[in-house]
This record gives C-alpha cells, structure tokens and sequence, in this order.
C-alpha cells in the first residue's frame, strides 16, 4: 500500500471516530418523523465502482423514478480508493446521502454511532421479508437491521484457463487441493509463460487471512469483537505471502505494492497476464470483461477437511440517519432488492441477488459470467461452514494494517514472525480490545 493511501485511511478513520460527536442527535432521527411527502423530493444515493456499473446503476434509478415520479434521486459515484474519505468528511459535516452503499465493516463503524438508521423501523415502503435470512443478519449490528444485502459473495479463485493452457498446466481439482497445491501450480505456471505473466496476482487480504484461520478452526473475529486467530496462524500466513513473491509464483514485491490501488482493467487479472487471482466472486463480470478471456470460479485451496469459506453480503445499503427523506430513501432501497426491474438491470453486478424471487427472474438474463457466479454462490451455500460475525467498530483499521504489515514482509523489513507480533498488537489496539 501506498504511503498516500495509508495517509488517506488513517484520515478516514480520524473522520469516522469524529462522527461521534454527532452520534447522538444522529439517533435521535427515526422514520416516523418523515412523513410521505406530496411534493417532489430529491435523494442521494451514493455508491462506488467502475463505469459499467455507473450505467447500470443511472438505467435503475431511471426505472425507478418512473415508478415514483415525485422523488428524484441524484447519484454520487466514484472509484473505491477514495468513496469512504469523502463519505467520512460527509457525515462529519452532517452533509451524508440518503441511501449510502457501505461494505466490509463500515456498517457497524457508523450504525455504533448513531450515523445509519434503523431499517426494521422503517414503516410501509421498506419489505424485508422476501430477502433470505442469512442476508438479513449480515446487516445486522447487536440485533438491529441497519443494511440490506445488495447480494450473495464468496471469495474464490478467479482463472484464465487461457493462461493455463498457453503454460501447459492442468487446471487444479478445486475438491481437494491445498494451499502448498496453489503454490506449486502458480510457480509452473510462472516458469511456463513469457516474462510479466504469472501464476498469481493475489495480493493477501484481511479477507483471505480471515479464511486461512477458518480453516483451522479460528476466526479473525469473534462473536463478543476479539480477535480469533493466534500468533502461529498469522505468521504462517504472512510466510506463505512472501514464499509465493520468492518463488515467482506472485510478483514481485515492488510489483504487488503497484497493483494495490489500481482499476480492475489493470490488474494482473484483468490484463490477462496471470493464471489466477483470490478475490470475490462477483469480480468475474469485470475482470472477464476486461481481460477479453472466459474466466472461471474455483473454491479456495484448503477447505478440507474444514471450510474457510462463507457467504457475504457482497455490499449493503444503508440510509442515513440524518436523511430529511427516509420514506423516499427506503422506497429506493425497497426497490434495488426486491423488484424485478432492478434485478434484470443489475443482475450479478453487486452479488447474487439476496430476494429468491430475483434470483429466478434474472436467470435468462444473465450474462454467461453472471451465470458462473450464480452457480458458483449455489455451490458455497451447499457447504457446511461455520458462522462469520461483522467486525467490531475499529476494525476498518485492520485492513490497513494488513496490507501494510505484509508489504513490510513482502520487502523483507519484517520477518513472518516479527510481523504476526506486530499485526497482532496493532489490531488489537485497533479493535480496543
């Protein structure tokens, strides 16, 4: 990671904690005191991506102003790097959109200080029953409901069977390949293929550390906001992290810390110079499109005897509990999860939709990919994994600290050891716990 996007998300998170001090009028707003208007309103609906989702995203919101020719919506849209900065400095300055598309942690980092509101107090427009249990308790933060799924996700390994072949390497048997497999398929594919393309482009996330540890029976956190994961299982991680950079397997370090910020469009993936990839499912559309290949879905390495594995809400949407227009805010959202319209226009985009319904509708419209990924979500929910708990108010930081400790390791400034040790003590810190 940069030492520009570092800056950047301590700034965030700085931002964030400043939220605070607004916490409590902010929890003092409640949908009951938004009554439907008869004139027309405007709300903001804020998300991130590229401009493939822009334009599905802008068609959505037209049909459904169609639908409600009294509310208007103006959309705010931007690249990840730098959505949850200027989402922060907006809800600092009491200035956030009405319907706010949040991921990871960030639900419960505002939902603990009364920035998000309640959804299950919203009367009438809002219908939370058609969306699959498990979907529902993902957006939920100590019992309350303050996101919607926007759709089903898993991490995977996305392939270039294009890669492969070119290499003369035999695709890997995704039931029951471990991760020392992975590592030796990547490096026979490195060693195949021309200079700049690799076996993996898979930068090691929080994410991926938190599935290394569920697999071994841990977690990277509890359910009372504790790390799960001891010392050995980090370190061994962060070793793994470096063997597969020594053994070119992955780039190089240099070349890992270059690729942490960029689009989609020039990652290792989506230049078709890499025969895989760990990240999450529904980036198969984008890196497909841009890489021109037929790119494939396989279940991460290691998942037998014990699975790592789980489904996630790909993101939620929230309202802000500062909104002047909650009736309109959660006609919005009531409509991007459970009308067949949205569902045809957006299909996959944002995950495997979370409403069974639109599941079904969206089937025929489906994009070759987008099928991939529908059967692939079919298959995770098939297996038998253990629970995942959304991290605690804090835990933004830690993916932060992730990234940063193992470019440490990745540069050799830190060994696997003394970064577990130091990833350990600063999520903790992190975390307050």
């Amino acid at each position: 990671m940069t030492r520009t996007a570092i800056r950047s998300l301590r700034k965030t998170i700085a931002i964030i904690s400043a939220v605070s001090l607004l916490g409590v009028a902010a929890a003092c707003s409640s949908s009951s005191a938004d009554q439907p208007q008869e004139g027309p309103v405007e709300i903001r609906f804020s998300w991130w991506g590229n401009a493939g989702r822009a334009e599905m995203t802008n068609k959505a919101i037209k049909e459904f102003e169609a639908a409600n020719p009294n509310i208007k919506v103006k959309p705010e849209y931007g690249d990840i790097g730098g959505y949850f900065d200027k989402l922060a400095t907006q809800m600092a300055a009491n200035d956030a959109p009405d319907v706010i598309t949040m991921g990871g942690a960030y639900p419960a980092e505002y939902a603990n200080r009364g920035a998000l509101l309640d959804l299950s107090k919203v009367d009438g427009p809002l219908d939370l029953s058609q969306l699959d249990q498990g979907a529902l308790e993902n957006g939920q933060v100590q019992g309350k409901q303050y996101g919607l799924s926007t759709g089903a996700n898993a991490l995977a390994i996305v392939v270039n069977p294009a890669v492969f072949q070119a290499a003369g390497v035999a695709l890997p048997d995704d039931t029951k390949w471990t991760w020392d497999d992975f590592a030796s398929v990547a490096g026979d594919v490195t060693a195949k293929s021309p200079k700049g393309t690799y076996g993996t482009a898979t930068v090691l996330t929080h994410d991926s550390l938190d599935a290394f540890a569920r697999q071994r029976g841990e977690s990277l956190y509890t359910k009372d906001g504790l790390l799960g994961l001891g010392k050995e299982t980090v370190e061994d991680y962060f070793d793994f992290s470096l063997k597969l950079s020594e053994s070119a397997a992955a780039p190089s370090a240099s070349e890992t810390v270059e690729k942490l910020n960029v689009s989609t469009e020039q990652t290792l993936m989506g230049m078709g110079q890499a025969g895989m990839m760990l990240t999450w499912s529904n980036s198969l559309s984008a890196l497909s499109k841009a890489s021109g290949a037929d790119l494939k879905l396989l279940r991460l390495p290691g998942e037998t005897p014990t699975p790592g594995i789980w489904l996630q809400s790909s993101q939620f949407y929230t309202i802000s509990a500062r909104s002047k227009h909650t009736d309109a805010a959660a006609k919005l959202v009531n409509f991007l999860v459970n009308n067949e319209a949205a569902a045809k226009i957006i299909q996959s985009d944002r995950g495997v939709p979370s409403n069974a319904g639109m599941r079904t509708a969206i089937q025929d419209t489906l994009t070759p990919q987008g099928k991939v990924e529908s059967a692939y979500i079919d298959r995770i929910s098939k297996m038998d994994f253990a629970p995942t708990f959304i991290g605690p108010t804090g835990s933004t930081a830690v993916s932060e600290i992730t990234a940063r400790i193992n470019t440490d390791v990745l540069f050799k400034r830190l060994t696997p050891e003394k970064a577990a040790e130091q990833w350990i003590g600063e999520s903790k810190a992190a975390i307050g716990k």
